[in-house]
Order: structure tokens, then C-alpha cells, then sequence
């Protein structure tokens, strides 16, 4: 897009919100500093490095796109090549399985902080930050059950699993200098009608309270709920309730992922009411289509309300915004700019609502108004906002990156094959 036509249009946006008593360039000052967790496995479709065996766990990627990344330099690389297109300072969300191990069989009880140096490394060379997750499924001892299973053996193992992830969480944390967060999700559950609920939710309990024994100052424990799992309809251990019950009596941040719940479920109502029992919360956005089914996140009515929920509570900086879809159909490297910038320009329309006159609006029963201006708000020219923030952070304005991310297909991902 042409520069002079970004700027011109932007002046004539800046005094249209102006008039709505909206700051741009505070707006735009906000934006830069939100930072997205990127999820590392869009790149390869969950595979990782640690075997070439199938997904289990109530984890499934659709699509045989070619050109996905098939080892750990390739996988950085696309990832690099993602953020150039991507205005902001931002984070990667590694998985546990995405450790550098050498070639070498290291079985999940054994992980340790040098599996993921390089990975260090190569963030602080690349000026991003990380964030972790432990990884219970696709592993021989996954099964049904890992943190809640009864028998003892199978249960310490992911225990002491989970504990050399949070040490690992927070390594990465002291050594970038920047609180890593370290998500935990299970995908526990039962296929059939479910008679033992009170024991399994009990001895999942009882496997949290051991793994967060350990008190760390680097990274912060966050927990995600699942409606079900490929496999396990029937129950699902971690519920929802269960979680939130758990961070609320622990001071643990609450993951909502947004393709955990029932399709007609809000995801952005949650936000207000786990903010006032949860010191913090952390966001898997993602697409649901029908069930979790991991679209990459666009600009859809529930991204929309999501951000805009975060932005009318004031919560930017106690929601950790992250993206947790992987779509094997397409370009790789397209969903994750795709999605990325998507989730952005949701946080962007929030931040240039006029929250403040229509909060007043609405305390003082002038309903009609406040729709009205609602909608009105709808048609402001927030896209010319957004040309700008791509123009001052240097990255493509409009549609200009897809030629690029063809160009890189053409010569890059193309001859992966």
C-alpha cells in the first residue's frame, strides 16, 4: 500500500475518533505492547521432535498442505519468517516435545533445561520471549488417563513430568529475564458413561498439589479446561469447574481456550468473572468450527467480543493473550499471520471503542443510545488505524504479505518435499 495514502487516511480516522473522544495514538502505543504468545506447533502440525509417532490424546490435525517443517531449524525459520509480517514484540508457546534431544530417546521423566537452550538462545537472538507447555499426550503411557490415573506408576510419572516442565518454564524465565508462562493440559477423560468422577478428580487434585510443592519466582502455572476429547466424550476430568475451582483456591492463572467450550458458550463473558476470583488469565484463541476443531483465528464475531471484553475491564495486563490452532490445510506460514494479525486487529477494535460513553450510556438506562452508538462504532474506519500500526512497525500494510509468503512457499517450503 502506498505511504502517503496510509498517512492521509489516518489523519482523517485520528479526528473521526477524536470526535468519539478516542486517542489513536494511545491505542496504538497500547497495541504495541501486547504481546501474543505464537504457538510453535501450527509450523508442523503438532508433531514435534521427540518421535515419528501418531497423535493421541484427543489431538487431531487435519490437512496434508505440503511444506510443513519437518525439524527444528526449519520450524524457527518459518517462524521467523511469520514475525516479519507481524507488527509488535511478541512470544513463542513452545510444547515439551519440541526439545532439541539429539537424536537421542529421552523419555518425558528425564526432560531437563538443556533440551531447550537452543531454544534460549535463539529467543534472546531473535528478540522474542517463551512461554511452555507440558505434553501428556502421544506417549505410551498417555492412555485415557495421565495426572488422574489410578495407578500409581503411571501417575508419578507425568507428575515428575509436569515438574521438570515448570523448571524448565522457569529457566526460560530467568534467563530472558520476562516471567514464562507454563501451561498445563491434560486430556484425561473417559469414553464411556462415567462412574468414578470423584476418584479421578481427586487424584488429579492430589497430582497438582504435588507438582506446585515447588514455589519458582521465573515463570507463573496456569491451568486448561476441556469440554471433551476426540475419544473421551463422556467425561472430562479437568472440566472447566474444576479448574477454576483450582486456580481460585490456588492462585493459579485460568487458561480459557476458545474452542473448549460449547459452541454457543461465550468465552469473553468468563473473562470478568474469572478476573475477579483469578489473579490472572491466559487466552488459547482459536476458530471452533462446530466443535474444537482449531481453525486459525480470524476477525469472527467471538474473537471480537473477546478482545473487546478485555479491553471495556481494563485487563490487558492481566490477560495473556495466546494462539493455540494448527491447520494442516493451508500455508503454514499464512495461518500463522493470518491469525496473528487477526487476533491484534480484534485487540485494535477494542481499544478504539468508545467504552467510556457507553458505559455512561448504559448506567443511565439510555439503551437505545447505547446501541445505536454501538453500532455506529461498527462502521468508524479502524482499518486505516491498523494501515498505520503495520507502517510504523514496518511490516506490510493490507493484503502486501501474501505475495511475500508465496515468494517464500515458492522457494522455501515448495522443495521441502
Amino acid at each position: 500500500m502506498n505511504e502517503a495514502m496510509i498517512r492521509q487516511a489516518y489523519e482523517i480516522a485520528r479526528e473521526r475518533y477524536a470526535e468519539l473522544g478516542i486517542d489513536t495514538e494511545k491505542a496504538l502505543e497500547t497495541l504495541q505492547k501486547v504481546q501474543i504468545s505464537i504457538h510453535c506447533w501450527q509450523a508442523d502440525d503438532v508433531a514435534g521432535f521427540e518421535s515419528t509417532g501418531d497423535l493421541t490424546g484427543g489431538i487431531q490435525v487435519n490437512g496434508n498442505y505440503p511444506g510443513k517443517a519437518r525439524n527444528i531449524d526449519e520450524l524457527r525459520a518459518d517462524l521467523v519468517k511469520a514475525l516479519s509480517f507481524i507488527g509488535g514484540s511478541h512470544r513463542i508457546n513452545l510444547h515439551e516435545i519440541y526439545g532439541e534431544f539429539g537424536g537421542k530417546k529421552v523419555d518425558r521423566d528425564e526432560v531437563s533445561i538443556e533440551h531447550f537452550q537452543g531454544w534460549i538462545d535463539w529467543a534472546k537472538a531473535n528478540g522474542v520471549k517463551l512461554d511452555f507447555n507440558s505434553t501428556s499426550f502421544s506417549h505410551p503411557k498417555s492412555g485415557s488417563l495421565s495426572l488422574s490415573n489410578p495407578d500409581k506408576s503411571i501417575r508419578d510419572f507425568w507428575i515428575e513430568h509436569t515438574k521438570r516442565c515448570r523448571a524448565i518454564a522457569n529457566e526460560m524465565g530467568r534467563q530472558l529475564d520476562d516471567q514464562c508462562i507454563m501451561n498445563l493440559w491434560v486430556h484425561d477423560g473417559q469414553k464411556e458413561m462415567t462412574v468414578n468422577r470423584m476418584l479421578y478428580r481427586s487424584l488429579l487434585k492430589q497430582s497438582l498439589d504435588e507438582i506446585f510443592t515447588t514455589k519458582y519466582d521465573h515463570m507463573k502455572d496456569c491451568l486448561e479446561s476441556k469440554v471433551f476429547g476426540i475419544g473421551l466424550e463422556a467425561m472430562t476430568v479437568g472440566s472447566s469447574d474444576f479448574y477454576t475451582a483450582y486456580c481460585a483456591q490456588n492462585n493459579k492463572i485460568v487458561t480459557l481456550d476458545t474452542g473448549h467450550f460449547h459452541p454457543t458458550e461465550s468465552v469473553g463473558d468468563k473473562v470478568s468473572s474469572v478476573l475477579l476470583f483469578c489473579p490472572e488469565i491466559m487466552l488459547h484463541v482459536s476458530r471452533p468450527m462446530r466443535w474444537d476443531s482449531d481453525h486459525v483465528t480470524i476477525m469472527d464475531d467471538a474473537t471480537l467480543e473477546l478482545c473487546m471484553e478485555i479491553t471495556r475491564c481494563n485487563a490487558l495486563d492481566r490477560v495473556h493473550i495466546g494462539l493455540d490452532y494448527f491447520d494442516g490445510s493451508i500455508n503454514r506460514i499464512g495461518a500463522y499471520v493470518v491469525g496473528t494479525r487477526a487476533t491484534q486487529k480484534s485487540v485494535l477494535r477494542g481499544l478504539l471503542e468508545p467504552v467510556a460513553k457507553l458505559s455512561e450510556l448504559e448506567l443511565t438506562d439510555r439503551n437505545f443510545q447505547k446501541l445505536a452508538l454501538m453500532e455506529e462504532a461498527k462502521a468508524m474506519p479502524f482499518g486505516d488505524v491498523w494501515n498505520m500500526f503495520c507502517l510504523r512497525n514496518n511490516i506490510p500494510a493490507g493484503a502486501d504479505f501474501i505475495k511475500e509468503i508465496e515468494k517464500y512457499e515458492a522457494e522455501v517450503t515448495s522443495k521441502r518435499n
